[in-house]
This record gives C-alpha cells, structure tokens and sequence, in this order.
C-alpha cells in the first residue's frame, strides 16, 4: 500500500531551533509509570514510539531538585549525574529510530509532599500542600529563587549530557512551580515575583534564559504551558492571561507546547469530550507566534490531524494517549494502512498507571509495558514454530485478542461466539452513554480477523462440552466472559443478601442486552453501587434520561471513587447531580420491603429507609465458568480427543477490566503451547546496579 496524498502533509519536516524532526508527529511528554524505577522498561517503551515513526518522543516530568520529590509516583528523575544513566538509556532507544529525544524538566512546587525526601516544599507563597497530605509548603525568598534557578539550570545542563535534542520548561496541569508563580490564585507576593503579571511572569523569563543558555545552540527550548485551567476568571484563561503569557514570550522558545489544566481537563475521557475537544481554547497560539505550535486532543483520525495542521491550529499532531493504543500510528498513515490502526477509546486505563504507581496499561494496546520485560512488539509476534490448531469459545474482548494474535502466528483459530454478536461485554457497553468509542477494542479485532484466511469466525455457535470433545481440537481457550451478580455480594456484603428478593431486582446484565427498559418506568429506582468504577454510575445515568426516578446508593465516600485514576471522578459526579440523581454515600442494604429500601450508615448502623420499587445491585460478577467445569470433569476424555490444553481466558478466568481481558487473550496467544513453570518469574527484573554500572 501506499500513503494517501492527502496526509502527505503530516509527513513534512519541521525545524524546531536547532533541531529538525522528520514528521509532523509528537509524542508529548506523558507518564509511564516506569520511570527511575523501572530504566530499561522506560527506554524500551519510548524507544518503541520512535520506532513506530513518532518523530519527537519525550519522557514523562523530570524531578530537577529533591525538593520535588513524588514520591510514591516513579516519573523520570535529574537530581544529579547519577540518574544520567538511565536517561542515556532512554535517548539512545530514541535516536536508534532516527527521532528526537524531549525531556520535561520540572519542580513541582506546592505540588508535592516530599514523601521520601522529608524537605520542605517550596511554593511562591505559604500554602497547603495540594496532596492530602498535612504539609504546607513555605514561600521561597530571594535566595530560594537564586537556588531555583540554579536546580533549573543544573538539570538542563544534565539533560544535554544525557543526549536529550529538546529541553522542556513545565508550566501545566497546576504541578508546576513555574505554573504557580504565574497563578493570581498561588501568588500573593509582595514583591518583583508577585502581584502584577509581569512581576509573576518574571521567573519564568529568567529560568527560560537561564535554560537557553545552559543548553547552548544544539538543543531546542520548549515550553509546555496551561493556556486554560477551566476555572474562568480565577484561573488562567485562553482570553486572558494564557494568552497573554504567550505574546509576552512569543519568540523565546523554540516550540510551544499547549494545553489545559489541570490533568483531568487535559486528558477528558471518551465519555465527557470528544476528539480534538482542546482546539477552541488553543486556536490562537499561531496568531501571537512564529514558533512551531503542539496540541493534543486524542486524535486518532488522519483526516483531523489534516484539518487541524490545514487550519493553522497545529504544526504537530501531539498525542499521548493515542501514541500509547498504537505505537506505529505515524507508520500505518505513512504505508497507507489505516484500518490497521489501534484507535484509543479514551478510556484512561493508561491514566490509572500512573495514579496507583505502577507501569501502565492499555485497554486497546496489550504489549504497552511489556516491551522489555517480556519482549512483546505491538505489531510483531513470532510464527508459531510447530502451529497447532487452536478453538477459541467466546467472541468477548479475550476471545477476540486470543484469536486475532494466534492468526497473526500462523495458527489456524476457529472462534465460536454463541450469541448474535461480536464484541461480548464490550459490544453491551458501547451502547451505554459516552462509551460508543469502546467498541473499538471489538471492531478493530474483527476487521484484523476478517482479513486472515487461517481464521474462522461462526456466531450463533453455543458449544457444550460434547462438541468440543467431538471437535478434537488440540487447543482450546474458554472466554465466555462473566455475569453480574444480584445477591448483593460484593466488597461490603460478602455473603449473599436474602432479603433483596422482597422486591424487584434488575440485573446489570438485564440492562445492558435491553437497555433502560428492561427497569420499569413506574416508581423509584435505586442503584446500589459497590463495584466503584464506571458501570453503576453509566446505568444511573442511562435511568435519569429516561426520566426515571433514580437514587445513587454506595457504601464510599462519593460515587465511583476508582475514577479518579482515569481522570473523571469529579465529571462522573457532576453528571448525576445535574441529572437530578440523589446521591447517597457511606450506606449499606440493610433490608427490603416490596417498595421500601433500608440503609445502614457503615460508621453508625443508622437506619434510612428510602422508596425503591426497583433495585439495580452493581456489586460483583462471577465468570460464567459452566463449560470450564463440565470440560475438566472429563478430563479422562481430553487425550482421546486430541485435545492437549484447556485454558480459561478473561473474565471466565477472573472478572476485571476489559484491559485485562484483552491482555489475557494476548498472552495466551504468545504462551498458548507452553508449558508455564510456576516457578519461573513471569518477566525480566530490572538490574539497576546493572544499568548504572555497579556491582550489586
């Protein structure tokens, strides 16, 4: 194939200073939660973006200071020559593939606790730290300032050391000291920092100069900056002083970096924003500067980034998350391959790597994380030496992935889906509201199967135990998902609620195949939420548009308290109040009546009784483990029928997040004729006395 002439325009060079990427695609700076922790795990992840044709890849934020300690977050570190190693690591990964290596050099000011350093933290002035921690920061005076500039500068220098092309100063999403000394709402000095916006803007000048001229004329200078913290007139705005900012500084980088603050604006979920949502408020950048301009806005359509490097928006197409789905995004344009593209559906999976501190994950991408650790490529998986047929039972998320990957080795797959669709649970929420994107993770798999002529994919096709038997195939992967349970078991209630059939009961299972009329319109309903992440919150949602009477019932503190790991937790509770959901937190069932619904406080065994005509428990799934069970009572049958392996994959083995289902399927396909020594650590450890040359 070859590259459609209408994106020949992402595929132009652009100078940026010194330094001139190959294309028109960046990879911005975004966590990994790999970071010094996990070196080789970190420069194998970029150094893979740079493979896949990204012609600028960054790291994620660089502590310059142990004043900016994160901890326990594991982001990239230069608090001296001793984290050179790791970072040399990561631009030789990057150069190899011919791309620009960035660096996002920060102190977070207030920002942070200092969890490991036990320092203080510094801020423009006395403030509360804004973790949950009881620390506050205090305000830096002259000779904090002079030191702050200093750290900058020693770190920029470093960065050159470690063969970075491109030094990024970090002025976004509230984390930055530069940020907070800009902000009305941190800055209440007294002197030449604070007050007026030119006093407030003045170390940031001064750290731009100083950084110029630590890394000399080889490197390129950018500047990642908030231009709207959707806080209207108390916070920076792209009317006001976002825009301001960048006229006063116009020409002083060589590349400007815009965004929105904070995280969670940035980084919308499918659910709240749509494709290219952060244009109106960066359209301006180009009209106040000559210099190169990146955005994001989760673009995944060629014909976006068209629009938007057309428009004069953008010069590059910046991306994260989307860089994250697929790897080799800027080389399926460029071959012309645009079905082949893993497109992200914005669900923030990748996000919640970072938020609970461990390397991320990826709902549509599998193999992001495991580039070193277990040597998976996004795009190359090794033929099956010897490929023994394989039967996948279950068309889901796992099913899918399974047989896509094992068709890819050169494996003859059947795959039988008993129900009338593809997709399983996927195919069900898609349907629920913001979650259409979702059902990527369905039509991408099938559009890869569809193509591959060793694959064979029958609907309508339930298999009980006699057929697969019958079948004879040697291997066989059980994916026939799970189900949701309605006895109230769950993380509060950990044996089954008899008194929950008093009254009506809806299964979430019942809601997803008939939507909201498998609830009926007459009387109250309660959604009793004790799965805390997306689906009690999406079917409250779906009731109240209905127009249904609907109470929010959960034994947390406030609904879907996972989603602040995907950035939405506070969207997903503005939702339902608008919608006029009652919201009631920190209760359990306590008992039922035909139209009544008791409540405990969990802290004082208070009782509520509030009307409920119909309950929705969003609790706890079981696999539906039924052919699994009836496959190993007959055992003794397995070997006559040539049957060699039987292995449950996804929800059937353990209900979880569609991510994790996808990466069973995925392992499973890249394992399916192994024989797994239980003994054996499942992935590579990092050796850091290794890497920094010492003896451990």
């Amino acid at each position: 194939m070859s590259r459609d002439p209408r994106f020949d325009i992402l595929f132009q060079p652009v100078k940026i200073g010194p330094v001139t990427a190959r294309n028109r695609f960046y990879q911005v700076p975004h966590c990994s939660g790999m970071g010094y922790r996990y070196p080789n795990a970190e420069a194998h992840l970029r150094g893979m973006k740079a493979e896949g044709g990204w012609a600028v890849v960054s790291t994620q934020e660089a502590e310059i200071h142990p004043t900016s300690d994160l901890t326990p977050a594991n982001e990239a570190r230069l608090w001296d020559d001793g984290d050179l190693p790791a970072l040399s690591a990561v631009t030789d990964s990057i150069h190899t593939h011919g791309s620009l290596a960035a660096i996002q050099l920060v102190h977070n000011g207030l920002h942070v606790a200092n969890r490991f350093s036990r320092m203080i933290p510094l801020a423009p002035s006395h403030s509360i730290s804004d973790s949950l921690d009881p620390v506050q920061a205090r305000a830096m005076d002259k000779t904090d300032i002079a030191d702050m500039r200093r750290w900058y500068r020693s770190a920029a220098r470093r960065a050159k050391k470690a063969g970075f092309d491109i030094v990024y100063l970090y002025a976004g999403h509230d984390m930055s000291v530069l940020q907070h000394f800009l902000s009305r709402r941190h800055n209440d000095r007294g002197d030449e920092y604070g007050g007026s916006f030119e006093n407030r803007l003045r170390l940031f000048r001064e750290i731009i100069d100083d950084t110029r001229e630590a890394i000399g004329d080889t490197c390129a200078l950018a500047i990642r900056l908030a231009v709207d913290e959707l806080l209207g007139p108390s916070g920076i705005t792209c009317e006001g002083e976002g825009k301001d900012i960048i006229s006063a500084l116009a020409e002083l980088p060589d590349l400007w970096d815009v965004n929105l603050s904070d995280w969670s604006n940035d980084s919308q979920t499918a659910r709240f924003s749509e494709e290219g949502y952060q244009e109106p408020y960066i359209r301006f950048v180009k009209s106040v500067t000559t210099k190169p301009v990146v955005g994001v806005g989760r673009y995944t359509s060629p014909d976006s980034m068209v629009r938007a490097v057309r428009q004069g928006i953008l010069d590059f197409i910046g991306a994260a998350r989307p860089s994250i789905a697929d790897p080799y995004l800027p080389r399926k344009i460029e071959e012309g391959r645009i079905d082949d593209i893993r497109e992200c559906i914005g669900c923030n999976i990748c996000t919640s790597g970072d938020n609970t501190n461990v390397p991320m994950r990826c709902t549509q991408n599998p193999t992001i994380g495991e580039e070193w650790r277990k040597g998976w490529h996004p795009e190359i998986i090794a033929t099956a030496t010897t490929p023994e047929p394989a039967l996948i039972i279950g068309g889901g998320p796992a099913g899918l992935e399974a047989a896509r990957a094992l068709a890819q080795r050169g494996v003859d797959v059947v795959l039988a889906e008993g129900g009338d669709e593809w997709g399983g649970r996927v195919a069900r929420e898609c349907r629920l509201p913001g979650l259409a994107t979702w059902g990527r993770v369905c039509d991408w798999r099938v559009g890869q199967l569809s193509v591959r002529a060793n694959a064979e994919l029958y609907l309508h096709s339930p298999l009980s135990a006699d057929d697969v038997l019958q079948y004879g195939i040697p291997h066989v992967a059980i994916a026939t998902g799970a189900r949701w349970r309605i006895d109230g078991v769950g993380r509060t209630h950990r044996r089954p609620l008899a008194f929950l059939t008093e009254g009506l009961l809806v299964s979430p299972d019942a809601i997803l195949s008939a939507g909201a009329e498998a609830v009926p319109a007459d009387g109250p309903v309660v959604v009793f939420d004790d799965d805390c992440f997306y689906m009690g919150s999406v079917l409250a949602e779906l009731l109240a548009k209905t127009g249904r009477s609907v109470t929010f019932v959960t034994p947390e503190s406030q609904v879907s308290p996972w989603s602040k790991n995907t950035l939405e937790q506070g969207r997903v509770q503005k939702r339902l109040i608008d919608l006029g959901v009652r919201i009631m937190t920190a209760k359990a069932l306590a008992g039922r009546t035909k139209d009544r619904l008791e409540l405990a406080c969990i802290y004082s065994d208070k009782i509520d009784t509030i009307d409920c005509a119909t309950l929705v428990p969003v609790t706890a799934r079981l696999p539906d483990e039924t052919l699994w069970l009836e496959l190993k009572a007959r055992d003794a049958e397995r070997a006559d029928a040539g049957i060699r392996t039987v292995t449950r994959l996804g929800d059937c083995l353990a209900p979880g997040l569609i991510a994790a289902a996808v990466y069973s399927g995925h392992q499973y396909a890249r394992t399916y004729q192994d024989q797994i020594d239980r003994d054996t650590a499942p992935f590579k450890r990092e050796d850091i006395a290794r890497l920094y040359g010492r003896h451990a």
